[in-house]
């Protein structure tokens, strides 16, 4: 069997926490910020975790588990 490869674009935009959760930054905090306001942009620079229906499909991309 080959070896299982990691997905490229998962590995740049996800970090697994020491617990297992997995870390990803909020979207939107690219570009067109001069509509947005000074709250959302700051709060937009917070972390946040995956969802619990999406992270079977992460853990997948990164070849964390089964």
């Amino acid at each position: 069997m080959p070896k299982m490869k990691t997905n490229s674009s998962a590995k740049k935009r996800f970090s697994l926490t020491g617990t297992g959760k997995i870390k990803k930054k909020g979207a939107y905090k690219s570009h067109i910020l001069t509509k947005k306001s000074t709250k959302q942009k700051r709060n937009l620079t917070q972390t946040s975790y995956v969802s619990d229906g999406d992270t079977g499909n992460v853990k997948r991309m990164l070849c964390i588990g089964k």
